[in-house]
């Protein structure tokens, strides 16, 4: 079935319809609103990358909602290790993700919603997005402090950040997307957000910190699935089409053509690591080791998420120096990444003599190396 005779024969309904969906490469005009059945963060911004290469946005403006099972989605130019707690992310199993769009770091959850606006570059207007949702809000709770914001924020209550926007605009086309705090988790949210690495230098991007309030805190009737339907209903209102909802599996190579590797592609070490704009690290770290305290001092230059230079100023004889020195060597060119570096050590220890007093010192060192990253 196109999509041409889906709309077609849809029927004229005053509220939300949910369908499943083949194929997108239907030319016909007018809007269309698309909401994908997945909650993972990287098969949802490939829907992105591939809706943006492939349909006909000339005569049709695209609407994409959807939501992330727990993920931190850092900007196209920002630093992983700057903007978010990585140790913390692993522990709790939350994934991070690169998105193609510049802007800020942001957190998912599945009481977060996330809006994905298509144009041509022409009518590209992220104020007349934000005052849709806006509207949307005012008329599901007519109650509610909310506005936007000359950043193109929407704040509520005059103070509380709820939505934070980003853009990605093409020669042709462009997207602008949005979230809306419905009822995320504000702990975790606060708690990976915020760097616990010390001595970086950087170019990157920076997040601007703001303080964030759900819209459930403010009114717990209030449920995601009837913000999308609101949104849903005054995009289509505005645009003059059925209310009506095409559901997609982001992982449907039938109805979208090579978005799985899309997907693979925004998974890779490559996209989300090596992709930051270089910086340095430059700090100092304290080992304790047989009740004495010794101080280390570490400076290394990383380019492309990989070390490309390396200096480690430990305690004269406190281990060999050709020991350290072929730690150095082994790091330069390798990845700023925590299993790669462990890796190392653990190969370097092998070819160590068999000394339990210098085991131990490797050891100690190559954790404390490893908490850098």
């Amino acid at each position: 079935m196109v999509l041409q005779s889906l709309l077609k024969n849809c029927l004229q309904l005053s509220c939300i319809l949910r369908t499943p969906k083949a194929g997108f490469r239907s030319t016909t005009s007018g809007g269309l609103i698309i909401q994908s059945t997945s909650s993972d963060v990287y098969q949802n911004l490939a829907v992105e990358d591939w809706i943006l290469d492939n349909m006909n946005l000339e005569n049709r403006q695209v609407l994409f909602l959807w939501r992330n099972s727990p993920a931190v989605v850092i900007g196209r130019h920002q630093n992983p290790w700057q903007e978010c707690n990585l140790r913390l992310l692993r522990q709790k199993n939350i994934k991070l993700a690169r998105r193609r769009s510049g802007g800020g770091t942001v957190y998912h959850d599945l009481g977060n919603i996330n809006l994905t606006f298509f144009t041509t570059r022409k009518k590209y207007e992220r104020m007349e997005n934000l005052k849709l949702v806006v509207k949307a809000l005012k008329a599901l709770r007519p109650q509610l402090d909310v506005h936007v914001t000359d950043r193109y924020d929407i704040l509520l209550d005059g103070q509380y950040k709820i939505s934070g926007t980003a853009a990605k605009l093409g020669r042709t086309t462009a997207y602008h997307h949005c979230t809306l705090l419905c009822n995320a988790d504000k702990f975790v949210l606060s708690s990976v957000l915020k760097s616990p690495y010390k001595g970086l230098k950087s170019n990157a991007t920076p997040s601007v910190p703001a303080s964030v309030k759900n819209l459930f805190e403010e009114d717990p009737s209030l449920t995601c699935e009837m913000l999308l339907d609101a949104i849903a209903e005054e995009y289509a209102t505005q645009h003059q089409i059925d209310h009506h909802i095409t559901l997609i599996n982001p992982a449907d190579e039938t109805v979208l053509p090579g978005i799985n590797n899309k997907t693979k592609e925004l998974q890779t070490w490559e996209w989300v690591y090596g992709k930051t704009p270089k910086f340095s690290v430059s700090t100092c770290f304290n080992m304790v080791y047989k009740d004495s305290f010794l101080d280390v001092k570490v400076d290394m230059d990383v380019r492309h998420g990989r070390i490309e230079v390396c200096n480690i100023d430990l305690p004269e004889q406190w281990l060999p120096p050709a020991l350290c020195s072929e730690l150095v060597k082994s790091l330069t060119g390798s990845k700023f990444c925590p299993n790669e570096t462990t890796t190392l050590a653990t190969t370097l220890l092998r070819v160590c003599p068999q000394d339990n007093e210098l085991h131990s010192r490797w050891n100690l060192l190559c954790e404390n190396m490893v908490m850098l990253m």
